[in-house]
Order: structure tokens, then C-alpha cells, then sequence
């Protein structure tokens, strides 16, 4: 359930506090693309709202199952969505003889209290990516995550190769004959620009 229509800070609507979830990438993030073929989603299953605190208590919480268990530089978690719409909540008095100061429901358009992130069914909320023996410690450690969230969300085993778009068969085929180069944590496609004796794939022997 989403309430009213998207509300994002701006020029006009000032005062909002700081989202509570700085880092939306956690563990080895630097680690090269080749390494971590296995990952896992976690996947929300109703059209919600979920309060940057929330996405803050489930990294926190993933993060600390796998340090425990992989170690540090064993996994990567990544938090899909980012909060940028504004809740707000009509403040009340709630001290002893408010009922005198207290307006009310009288000019009840709320104060600005926090950020939310707005999600739709069968977005992913986080991913985190790992190396295939520790598929059992990711899968738990999201459960774990879990139940930080209101709602339900499901727990997905991706057939990609980590972060990348390319299923697993096709990433290891198009790494061997040079149509993809790895950049860091992510993969470039060879553009097929350039000078054919500087190209990887005419080298490879492939066109």
C-alpha cells in the first residue's frame, strides 16, 4: 500500500531529514567481476513504502551474518532501491492538558519525519554476490535481512553471473573468446570499434 502520490524533497518541500541509509554498497565491492559468480536477490512481493531505516536495519543485518560467516572480503551486498519520497506525520501533543493547546485535526498537513522508498511488486530490494560455496550463509543472512521489511519479499537465486546481465553459460563462452572484457566489478562488451589489430576478438581469432 502507497500512500498519496510520489513526495520528493525539493525547492518546495524543505526540512526533510536526512535518509538514514548512507552506503548502499557493502562488503568487497571492489572485487573483480570474475570472482563472485553466485547472487542472490531479495525480491519485494507487494507495493509498499519501506522507510530508509528499514532498508538501514536489513543491510546492517545481512552484513553482520556474512561478516560472521564468510568474512569480509567474501561477498558483496548491493541495495537496490534508493528513498526519495517524503513522509510525513501531523505531529500531536500528547502531554497533560494538550487538549486545550492541541488543534486537532485543524491544519493537519503534516511535518516532513523521514524518507521513504517506494517499491513495486517483483522489484528486487537488494542483491548480494558471492562465490558459489557460500550460496547457504548469503541465502540465510537475506532471511535474516528479511525481516527488517514489513510485507513479504521473496529470496531469488539469480541464473546471471553475479552483477552482470549475462546468464552464466553465455558469460563464460563470451569471457573466453574475448566479446567481453571485465572492468573492475562490472564487464564491458566489446563494441567492435577500433583497429583490427588492437581488437581482442580478431586476435581470438573470432571474426
Amino acid at each position: 500500500y502507497q500512500k498519496n502520490k510520489p513526495y520528493i524533497k525539493s525547492r518546495y518541500c524543505r526540512g526533510v531529514p536526512e535518509s538514514k541509509i548512507r552506503i548502499y554498497d557493502v562488503g568487497a565491492k571492489k572485487a573483480p567481476v570474475d570472482l563472485f559468480p553466485f547472487v542472490a536477490h531479495l525480491v519485494c512481493d507487494e507495493k509498499q513504502q519501506i522507510s530508509s531505516e528499514a532498508l538501514e536495519a536489513c543491510r546492517i543485518a545481512i552484513n553482520k551474518h556474512l561478516t560472521n560467516t564468510v568474512g569480509k572480503d567474501g561477498y558483496h551486498i548491493r541495495v537496490r532501491v534508493h528513498p526519495f519520497h517524503v513522509i510525513r506525520a501531523n505531529k500531536m501533543l500528547s502531554c497533560a492538558g494538550a487538549d486545550r493547546l492541541s488543534s486537532g485535526m485543524r491544519h493537519s498537513y503534516g511535518k516532513p519525519i523521514g524518507v521513504a522508498a517506494r517499491v513495486d511488486i517483483g522489484q528486487i530490494l537488494l542483491s548480494v554476490r558471492a562465490k558459489d560455496a557460500s550460496e547457504p550463509h548469503v541465502v540465510e543472512a537475506i532471511r535474516r535481512g528479511k525481516f527488517k521489511f514489513a510485507g513479504r519479499q521473496k529470496i531469488l537465486k539469480s541464473l546471471k553471473w553475479g552483477f552482470t546481465k549475462y546468464q552464466r553459460e553465455d558469460y563464460v563462452k563470451m569471457r573466453k573468446n574475448g566479446e567481453l572484457a571485465a572492468d573492475g566489478n562490472i564487464v564491458k562488451v566489446h563494441n567492435r570499434h577500433g583497429l583490427l589489430e588492437k581488437s581482442a576478438l580478431y586476435l581470438a581469432g573470432q571474426e
